[in-house]
């Protein structure tokens, strides 16, 4: 099982191109006149396109780098990995997978890795840290997709055998939402004696979503006419990924609007407040260094070859987010997704990239509910 250590270095070559590709953006008028009506706001994008002309971006790469950062085989193909050991003097330590989903990179986790890793150093209850592994998902950043359909399952077998055999943890936890939740449902149906527990963003739908009370109507409703209004992004990714990722991997404008539309979207609150611009702008450099927009997009295209996912069987909470579509969601329906549903609690604060939103929240959370579980 081969691993080895592994460094960003992203060539002045396709620096200088992203730069000068920034500074001759041709900018389109938006269709009508309400701000982020009809997708991102030009004017925001305007602002960052210009910030990212200016981006230093060997100053990201050098904090990058002083993660420690991994690449191993895993079932025929690479996965990239940063990992922060668990530091200090706790009573226990807890293997744990912080999963990211899309439009996303692990950066998104790296300060709530510290958090968890070092909690004494964040004045936070020291009596349990975690040795965090942050993957990047296949087929974004730097990790390879592999040979099959990428649904959530296969994505699962992929971490699990990155935890158990590439480094040789017997159990372990894992925290994410969106794509990186989905496959954590997974780990808990297929791999339920080996986890200790996973702990959910978005909370789980059960296979059967015909709602079985006026509550569940009410929310499913909801979500239908959400997903109406939002949901054509998704659908354009679902069918047309070649299409789209042939402007996005030309245009790195393109790539950012596409990216930061959902962030916008996406986070509680007010994107410029919740988020640090540089955060957007280094998830952007990450998709477009890597050329990985596309490959990105093979969980969306490859959607339909997911099966029907049983309860799962390990210990479950959930941390709902506050993003739009998970709002009201009913308990019930993760009842039934769930064997073992120990927690469902709302999030205080933070939406569908709580982790980065606000970590100081998430870590309380993830140590509250693993805490439980250990006792």
């Amino acid at each position: 099982m081969s691993i080895e250590p592994f460094r960003i270095h992203v060539p002045d070559d396709v620096l200088d191109d992203l730069r000068a590709r920034l500074q001759r953006t041709r900018f389109v008028p938006p269709l009508g006149s309400a701000p982020w009506g009809g997708g991102i706001d030009p004017a925001t994008l305007r602002e960052l396109v210009a910030s990212w002309a200016a981006f230093d971006w060997r100053e990201i790469e050098d904090r990058l780098n002083a993660y420690e950062q991994f690449v191993a085989d895993v079932r025929g193909h690479r996965i990239h990995f940063a990992r922060i050991p668990a530091a200090g003097s706790a009573d226990t330590r807890v293997p744990l997978l912080l999963l990211h989903g899309w439009p996303s990179a692990f950066t998104e986790y790296l300060p709530l890795g510290e958090r968890l890793a070092n909690p004494a150093a964040f004045g936070s209850d020291a009596r349990i840290a975690f040795d965090v592994v942050i993957p990047s998902l296949p087929g974004f950043s730097f990790s390879e997709l592999g040979d099959r359909p990428l649904t959530r399952r296969e994505i699962a077998e992929d971490l699990h055998e990155l935890m158990t055999g590439v480094l040789g943890y017997d159990r372990y936890a894992a925290f994410g939402g969106d794509i990186g939740g989905g496959a954590a449902t997974w780990l808990g149906v297929d791999h339920a004696d080996r986890l200790i527990g996973i702990q959910l963003l978005n909370a789980p739908f059960p296979a059967d979503t015909e709602p079985h009370s006026e509550e569940e109507r009410r929310y499913l409703e909801a979500v239908d006419r959400y997903d109406r209004a939002d949901g054509g992004y998704s659908e354009i990714m679902l069918t047309r990924p070649d299409t789209i990722a042939a402007a996005l991997g030309d245009s790195p404008a393109g790539l950012l609007a596409w990216i930061v539309d959902k962030w916008h979207d996406w986070v509680d609150g007010d994107l410029d407040r919740v988020v640090d611009a540089d955060v957007l702008l280094t998830i952007a450099t990450l998709y477009w260094v890597t050329e990985s927009i596309g490959t990105s997009f093979a969980q969306y295209f490859d959607y339909h070859a997911n099966p029907a996912r049983p309860p799962i069987e390990a210990p479950l909470g959930v941390y709902l987010c506050r993003e739009p579509v998970m709002d009201g969601f009913p308990r019930s329906l993760a009842e039934r997704a769930a064997d073992d549903l120990r927690e469902f609690v709302v999030a205080p604060r933070g939406g569908h990239f709580a982790g980065i939103e606000h970590p100081e929240d998430t870590a309380d959370g993830i140590r509250a509910f693993f805490g439980r579980l250990l006792g």
